[in-house]
C-alpha cells in the first residue's frame, strides 16, 4: 500500500488498477473499473522535489492539444517532439532552442509529471475579488438566532478585506439588504413575496438597476461591461472593510421571522426563492467571477417553487420510504427547481454552500443537486449554537496551516490514449458537454464529454474518474513488449485563491498486461477500489429504481474472490486471497453495514450529506468513513491500532473511533469509574490522568484537520440504552420514538457523557459477540443485533467463490 501513497503524494492520484488490464474482457472480468481518484489541486509539501510554477505558457500538441509533459519523445537536433497520446510531431518555438539533454526545461524532467503554470500577463489575472453572499434564514427561535448571529459576526471579521459582501434574508418574503447605501440613517431593503418566483429582468428593475443608467435594449446584462454602472452593484455589494459596521448593525437588529405560525402549521419558508434571487443577483453584478452564495437554513421550505413539504404538520416530511413509493409530493418539483439553478450557477461560475442546522430535515436531498454540481461546501448539524457548526464556519474563513485553500472557476479536462474512453465523473462538478473521440457510449456521473466545470474547488476536492478499455482483440506478444504504455493527462485551468489564473497538468503512465496473470494482482489497491465501489453504488441508489446495493457488491465480490483467489473447486478450506487483495472483502463487509448503503434509521437529508462528503474526499478519508480506525489506550502500552471488533472493548481500555463524522472516546467501565472517583486529579495518579488526556490530544489532531469538523462524542462502556434503541429500531426507528427512548434514559453525568452516545461507537464493530453469542468475553461487551459478524460473512464467501 505504501507505493501507491507515494504515488498519490507525487500526483494526487490514487488507481485501483495501476497495472491495466489490455482488453475490454478482461476489464470487464475484474469487476471493479479501471478508474480514478484524482485531487486536482492537492497541496504539495514544499521540498527540493516539490511542484514547480512556472512563470510562462503551456507548450500544447497541435493536434490533441494535450501539454509537453516527460514521456514525451524528444529530438533534440530537430528541436521536435512527439506527443504520447496522438503521435504528432511538433516544433519546439524558438524561445526553446537552447534545449539539449543536459539543459531541459522543467516539464520535461522525469520527476515532474505534476507541474502548474501561472501564465504572466493582466488578462491572468481576475479584476474581480472573492464575492460572499450571506443567504441567512430567520424563521428559527430566538435561541438559534442569536447562535447564528454570532456565528456570522465570527464570518465577517474573517472576510479578506478586499472581498465583495452582500446580503439577503428569508422567511415569509425575502429581503435583499443594501449595504453600499452611505448617507443613509436607515439601510434600504428590498422585499420580494416568497411564494413568487422572480426573473432577472423583474429582480433588476425592482432593486432600480437602471435609473442612473438606462437598460440596454439588446444583449445579455451582465457586470459592470455589460450594460449595469459600479455604483448601482456597489449598492448591493461591498468590500468587507467599508460595511464591516453597517452589517454588524443589520445583524444585531435581525430578527425572527415576525409572522405568526398557527400552532398546528409549520413556518412560511421561502429557501428556494431566496436562492434563485441571490443567483440572479450575482449573476447580473459578477458573472464569471469567484463568488459564492452562503445559505445558512434551519428548516424546511415550505413556501415558493422549492418547498419539500406542505406547511401543514400532519403532513410529514418525505422518508426513504415514501421516496422509493414515489409518494413524496413535493420532491420531483423541487429537485427539478434546483437542477434549473444549479444549471445557471454554473453558467455563471458561482458555488452554492449549505449549512444546515435543525433537528428536522431542510431539503438537503433537494439542494444536493445544485450543490454538489457548483463544487459548494455543506455542513449538517442539529443546532447554529454545535461546534460543528461553529468551528466548520471559522474553517471556511480561516487562513494558516490548516486552511481550504478554496479557488474557483476551474475546468478540468483530460486526455487519455487511443484505447480508453472516459465514461464520466461521480464528484462536484458539472459536464461542459464537450463531446468528442474520448467520450465513451456507456455514461456513469457527469459523462458524455471530455470537459468539466468546477466553479468551487479546494486542496481536498476529489474527483473518481471511471474509464472504459475499448481494445477489443488480444494484443500481439511482441507488440506488447513494445508498447504497453496506456497515458493520462489531467488539465485543471482554475483562479487561485490569490486571483492568479493557473494550469495544473498531472500526466500518468501506466502499463497494461493481457491475462489474468501477477502483474495486474500487484498494482491492486485495495483501498482505492473500496472508495471507488462505494462512489459507484452510491450513484447507483440514486439513479436506478429497484436497486439492490448488497446484493450488487456481493456479486462483485464473489466474481474478483473466485477470479484472483487461490483455491481448489469446491474446497472452501483451500481458498486464500493475494495480501494485496487481502482487506478487499473486510472493505466491502463494511461498506455493506455503512451509511452510504444502509438508509434504515437515516433522514433523506443525512444520506444525501453523507454521499455529497464521501463524493468530494480524497481515498485516505473516504476509507475512514467506509471502515473507522480504531485506536486504543491502556496502561500495559501505549496508543496502538486496534481490531474493529466488538472484542476491542475492555473495562480496563480506553478506545478512540474515527469514522470521519464522528469521533468517539469510548472509556472501558474500570476507567469510567476512576474518572468518577477523581482519581485523574490528585497528584499520586498523573499516569491515569496523562492516560485520560491521549486520546483527547489525538482527537484534537483529527477535528482541525477536517471539514466539516466532526462531532466529538465522549461515553462510558454499560452508559448506554442499546437494548432499548435497537428496539426502537425494530418499531421503525421514528425520531420521535428515540427522542422519548433518550429522555426516559439515565440523564447525562456532570461531564456530559449522554447515555445513548455509545451507540456511535457500538454501531460500527464486527458484532463477533452479540446476545446469541455463546460465549461471552469477560470484561468485554454484546451487540443488540442480528447482523452477520465479518467471520461468518467471510465464510459463506469462500464457499461461494470456490464454486
Amino acid at each position: 500500500m505504501t507505493e501507491f501513497m507515494d504515488l498519490e503524494a507525487q500526483d494526487g492520484v490514487r488507481m485501483p488498477w495501476n497495472v491495466i488490464p489490455g482488453t475490454k474482457q478482461e476489464a470487464s472480468n475484474c469487476v471493479v473499473p479501471v478508474s480514478a481518484i484524482y485531487t486536482p489541486i492537492k497541496a504539495f509539501p514544499v521540498n527540493n522535489n516539490s511542484m514547480p510554477i512556472l512563470p510562462y505558457a503551456p507548450l500544447r500538441c497541435r493536434t490533441c492539444r494535450s501539454i509537453l509533459n516527460p514521456f514525451s519523445i524528444v529530438d533534440f537536433a530537430a528541436k521536435i517532439w512527439i506527443c504520447p497520446f496522438c503521435f504528432q510531431r511538433n516544433h519546439f518555438p524558438p524561445h526553446y532552442a537552447s534545449i539539449t539533454d543536459d539543459n531541459l526545461p522543467a516539464e520535461l524532467f522525469p520527476q515532474y509529471t505534476t507541474i502548474e503554470y501561472e501564465p504572466p500577463g493582466p488578462g491572468e489575472k481576475s479584476s474581480v475579488p472573492p464575492v460572499f453572499m450571506f443567504v441567512v434564514d430567520t424563521c428559527i427561535i430566538e435561541e438559534e438566532m442569536s447562535f447564528l448571529k454570532s456565528a456570522l459576526s465570527q464570518a465577517i471579521d474573517l472576510l479578506p478585506d478586499n472581498s465583495l459582501v452582500g446580503l439577503i434574508t428569508f422567511g415569509t418574503l425575502v429581503q435583499v439588504h443594501e449595504l453600499g447605501g452611505f448617507g443613509q440613517i436607515i439601510p434600504k431593503t428590498y422585499v420580494f413575496k416568497g411564494s413568487k418566483d422572480v426573473s432577472k429582468d423583474q429582480l433588476l428593475e425592482q432593486l432600480n438597476f437602471f435609473i442612473k443608467k438606462p437598460k440596454p435594449s439588446t444583449g445579455v446584462i451582465a457586470g459592470v461591461r455589460d450594460g449595469l454602472s459600479s455604483d448601482t452593484i456597489a449598492r448591493f455589494l461591498v468590500p468587507a472593510f467599508d460595511c464591516e459596521f453597517t452589517l454588524n448593525s443589520v445583524l444585531e437588529e435581525l430578527q425572527k421571522d415576525p409572522w405568526p405560525v398557527p400552532p398546528d402549521q409549520r413556518s412560511t419558508r421561502c429557501t428556494g426563492t431566496a436562492l434563485s434571487i441571490a443567483a440572479s443577483l450575482l449573476g447580473a453584478c459578477v458573472p464569471g467571477s469567484g463568488a459564492r452564495i452562503l445559505a445558512f437554513v434551519g428548516g424546511p421550505s415550505t413556501e415558493g417553487p422549492a418547498a419539500i413539504v406542505s406547511k401543514n404538520l400532519s403532513e410529514p416530511i418525505r422518508s426513504h420510504k415514501d421516496l422509493d413509493k414515489d409518494s413524496a409530493p413535493h420532491y420531483h418539483k423541487a429537485v427539478k427547481f434546483y437542477d434549473a439553478l444549479s444549471k445557471q450557477l454554473v453558467h455563471q461560475g458561482h458555488v452554492l454552500d449549505l449549512f444546515a442546522c435543525a433537528l428536522d430535515q431542510v431539503g438537503v436531498a433537494e439542494l444536493k443537486v445544485a450543490v454538489e454540481k457548483t463544487g459548494g461546501l455543506v455542513v449538517l448539524s442539529d443546532s447554529f449554537g454545535h461546534a460543528v457548526f461553529k468551528d466548520s464556519v471559522r474553517r471556511v474563513f480561516h487562513s494558516g496551516d490548516y486552511d481550504l485553500g478554496l479557488s474557483s472557476n476551474g475546468i478540468f479536462e483530460i486526455n487519455c490514449s487511443k484505447d480508453i474512453k472516459v465514461q464520466g465523473i461521480i464528484g462536484p462538478c458539472a459536464s461542459l458537454e464537450k463531446k468528442g473521440p474520448l467520450c465513451s457510449d456507456a455514461v456513469v456521473g457527469q459523462g458524455n464529454t471530455s470537459a468539466w466545470k468546477m466553479c468551487g474547488l479546494d486542496k481536498a476536492t476529489s474527483l473518481c474518474l471511471v474509464f472504459e478499455i475499448v481494445k477489443k482483440e488480444i494484443p500481439d506478444a511482441t507488440l506488447q513488449s513494445t508498447n504497453n504504455q496506456f497515458y493520462f493527462q489531467f488539465l485543471t485551468y482554475y483562479q487561485h485563491n490569490c486571483g492568479q489564473m493557473r494550469l495544473r497538468v498531472t500526466t500518468l503512465s501506466r502499463r497494461w498486461v493481457a491475462g489474468p496473470g501477477s502483474d495486474l494482482i500487484a498494482g491492486f489497491d485495495q483501498e482505492a477500489a473500496a472508495v471507488v465501489m462505494a462512489r459507484l453504488v452510491s450513484f447507483k441508489m440514486e439513479i436506478e429504481a429497484e436497486f439492490d446495493p448488497i446484493r450488487w457488491l456481493d456479486k462483485a465480490l464473489i466474481h474478483m474472490c473466485s477470479r484472483f483467489g487461490d483455491y481448489q473447486k469446491d474446497s472452501p478450506s483451500s481458498f486464500s486471497l493475494s495480501p494485496r487483495f487481502s482487506i478487499f472483502p473486510q472493505f466491502m463487509f463494511h461498506l455493506r453495514r455503512s451509511q452510504f448503503v444502509q438508509v434504515f434509521n437515516n433522514s433523506p437529508d443525512e444520506t444525501a450529506y453523507f454521499r455529497m462528503i464521501l463524493n468530494r474526499e480524497n481515498v485516505t478519508n473516504s476509507v475512514v468513513m467506509i471502515q473507522p480506525s480504531l485506536i486504543s489506550y491502556s496502561f500495559h502500552s501505549g496508543p496502538e491500532p486496534a481490531l474493529l471488533d466488538v472484542a476491542a472493548i475492555a473495562a480496563d481500555r480506553i478506545l478512540l473511533l474515527d469514522s470521519y463524522f464522528t469521533v468517539v472516546i469510548f472509556h472501558g467501565a474500570t476507567i469510567a469509574q476512576w474518572r468518577k472517583a477523581g482519581y485523574h486529579n490528585q497528584p499520586e495518579h498523573q499516569a491515569f490522568a496523562q492516560l485520560l488526556q491521549a486520546p483527547h490530544d489525538d482527537a484534537g489532531v483529527i477535528m482541525k484537520e477536517r471539514f466539516p469538523v466532526p462531532r466529538l462524542v465522549i461515553c462510558d462502556q454499560h452508559g448506554s440504552q442499546v437494548g432499548s434503541y435497537h428496539n426502537v429500531q425494530q418499531m421503525g426507528g421514528s425520531l420521535w420514538m428515540i427522542v422519548v427512548c433518550y429522555l426516559l434514559s439515565p440523564g447525562k453525568d456532570i461531564l456530559g457523557h449522554s447515555p445513548m452516545d455509545a451507540r456511535f461507537l457500538l454501531a460500527k464493530l464486527n458484532p463477533s459477540a452479540t446476545y446469541n453469542s455463546d460465549a461471552q468475553i469477560p470484561g468485554g461487551d454484546i451487540i443488540f443485533t442480528d447482523d452477520v459478524s465479518f467471520e461468518v460473512f467471510l465464510d459463506h464467501l469462500q464457499r461461494l467463490a470456490v464454486q
